[in-house]
């Protein structure tokens, strides 16, 4: 076994989320406790994956909880050359599995598939962490891969199918043995289509196409009281929309925007857990304004406009970009967002996202375009 890897460290304690929340605990009485606060801490790093010195932070990771056990990893970064200077993606077959035990994080195992992965879909479930498309590598970019540890506390990983089309920067979510799986690029070409791929029979269904825009990368999705909710994700520009996809009835009907106050806000590159039948939380999103506007000057721009706008854009702090650091929360049955407070750090996207008992982690993820980040946060929350 690899050493010791991620300690939880009593530095950088911080205290965010003052406001109330439910989440799906009840106590002796029954009902559904709320949220007091939640202290956020740094709780170490992944070690460097093999071949590589440091890890400087990977983004699109696999992320899901098994049992007792995070199981993480993939992603890509720049680790060569700044995407300023036309460095090239590197995706990475990196996988690791740490324990919780109490209010630590151990790894447990670090270890290599056969393949490379990045920005497929995760899904938590009680048979293990499913992996959905997401890999550089053609042959692998349509795999559905179930991830689960054994009683060694050793990762097995089972190929369970394969998708009749490659996807990556999608959606999935799992009710009843069937996975809902759509969005994102599918054979290398931005969709709003969307599948339903039965574990048992190994069919795939193609079903309605989610309404609105016709590309949608990177969005969030969970499954709420037994339907599938959309928000955000972006294609030329971010979007802030929110959809309900019926799966009795095979239809969309449209739900609240992405609304904290009077402001509208992107969720583009966010991550998201489902806290109980009503409610997710969602964790970062690039800020609409500056997105647009870069992805237009990205495009449009020429010669020496081009050349200053890129130096400007790939040199600027992480909080020049103005990314979402609440803490959001959405409730399927109020059908309203709230923020919860914001995370005491930079605001991550593509980052892992896991959320067990009254822990959640956020693991890696991107600070800003081309900079990823190599540290993993750990939320405790407390209950009222």
């Amino acid at each position: 076994m690899k050493k010791f890897l991620v300690a939880v460290m009593a530095m950088m304690l911080m205290l965010v989320g003052l406001n109330e929340m439910k989440i799906d605990e009840s106590s002796a009485s029954g009902k559904a406790k709320s949220v007091k606060k939640i202290a956020w801490e740094h709780a170490g790093e992944l070690e460097a994956q093999t071949g590589f010195e440091k890890n400087i932070g990977t983004a699109g990771m696999l992320s899901g909880s098994y049992k007792d056990y995070v199981i993480t990893g993939g992603g890509a970064n720049f680790p060569y050359e700044s995407v300023l200077n036309g460095g090239v993606k590197q995706h990475y077959s990196d996988i690791y599995v740490l324990k919780k035990e109490k209010d630590k994080l151990t790894m447990v195992q670090h270890t290599n598939l056969d393949y490379e992965i990045g920005y497929g879909s995760s899904i938590t479930t009680n048979e293990g962490v499913y992996y959905i498309g997401g890999s550089p590598d053609q042959e692998r970019a349509n795999d559905i891969t179930l991830f689960t540890i054994d009683k060694n506390k050793k990762l097995k990983v089972k190929k369970i199918g394969d998708l009749p089309f490659t996807i990556s920067d999608g959606i999935a979510v799992e009710k009843n043995g069937k996975l809902y799986i759509g969005l994102g690029k599918q054979n290398g070409t931005g969709s709003n289509k969307l599948y339903e791929y039965d574990v048992k029979t190994s069919k795939t269904k193609e079903l309605a196409p989610m309404p609105g825009e016709s590309v949608r990368n990177q969005s969030v999705a969970q499954l709420l009281n037994g339907d599938l909710y959309v928000f955000s994700g972006g294609g030329s520009v971010a979007y802030t929309d929110g959809y309900k996809y019926n799966i009795k009835t095979n239809s969309w009907s449209k739900v609240s925007s992405v609304t904290v106050g009077d402001k509208q806000l992107s969720l583009l590159g966010a991550n998201s857990v489902k806290l109980n039948n009503d409610e997710m939380m969602v964790i970062g999103g690039f800020n609409k304004e500056v997105y647009d506007d870069a992805t237009k000057n990205l495009t449009t721009l020429q010669g020496e406009e081009l050349q200053a706008f890129r130096e400007v854009y790939f040199t600027a702090d992480p909080y020049e970009f103005n990314w979402n650091k609440d803490i959001l929360i959405y409730n399927a049955k109020k059908n309203t967002w709230r923020s919860v407070g914001k995370v005491p750090f930079d605001a991550p996207c593509g980052e892992g996202l896991v959320l067990m008992g009254n822990m959640i982690y956020s693991i890696n993820g991107e600070i800003k375009p081309g900079v990823r980040t190599n540290a993993i946060y750990s939320g405790t929350i407390a209950y009222k």
